[in-house]
């Protein structure tokens, strides 16, 4: 077994957090650090026994799971206020990556988070009820059972592929809403692949803050010429 990594001080992880938000335009406030400071530092605590995420060293997670998180949340901050989603599901969301975040630095919104296995579920109840969360909410289901509201944004953060995110969840999308995935280099085949009546409006790039690896956000809809949304 390797060891244990010591945790870093809060006040410096506070900084470098504050530093990743600076560099990515998102605003901060200081409680809000503070929150992503008490999430690392429930995901190192919870990871010490069970298998939340593969990426355990401090310094590794801070750019592999926040910054990689957070470019995210800027790009959903620079939609139109107009646009700006009530409410998102967050598929598989594992250690509460993306939702957790979200869920922070978006308060005016309702976020869920399903993922199938129990243990990964119960940690994200863990983080709400410790961060005093009110807007975010847990399911322990498989995505396709899953019996919730409609969603104005669903997003996934190495979920399967686009074709399948469509389909376990397009009956939870609601009208007018967006599929918002997150992935490495630009899928294309995973978007040729898409059913026809799916667009991808948008493909963003992401520039992730100590990470040098490919990043970008894949952003799709129903076509406008489609047929009213159908259970998948």
């Amino acid at each position: 077994m390797l060891p244990r990594q010591p945790e870093p001080a809060p006040g410096a992880e506070r900084d470098a957090i504050g530093a990743i938000c600076d560099s990515l335009g998102v605003a901060a406030a200081p409680a809000q650090l503070d929150a992503v400071v008490a999430f690392l530092h429930l995901l190192r605590r919870w990871n010490a026994t069970y298998n939340l995420t593969a990426v355990r060293e401090p310094q590794a997670m801070l750019a592999q799971h926040v910054a990689d998180c957070l470019a995210a949340v800027a790009a959903l901050s620079r939609r139109p206020a107009a646009a700006a989603p009530r409410r998102v599901l967050d598929v598989g969301s594992g250690g509460g990556l993306p939702g957790v975040l979200i869920a922070i630095f978006r308060p005016e919104a309702e976020i869920t988070c399903v993922d199938a296995v129990g243990k990964k579920a119960a940690f994200i109840r863990q983080v709400a009820g410790t961060l005093a969360l009110p807007n975010l909410r847990v399911a322990h289901s498989r995505v396709e059972s899953l019996a919730a509201m409609p969603f104005d944004m669903i997003t996934a953060r190495a979920f399967a592929t686009l074709a399948d995110l469509v389909r376990l969840t397009r009956r939870m999308l609601a009208e007018g809403g967006c599929w918002v995935a997150m992935k490495g280099a630009t899928p294309h085949a995973e978007m040729a692949a898409l059913p026809p009546d799916v667009e991808v409006f948008h493909v963003e790039p992401l520039k992730v803050p100590g990470l040098q690896a490919q990043r970008c956000l894949v952003w799709m809809r129903l076509r406008r010429d489609s047929p009213a949304l159908a259970g998948g």
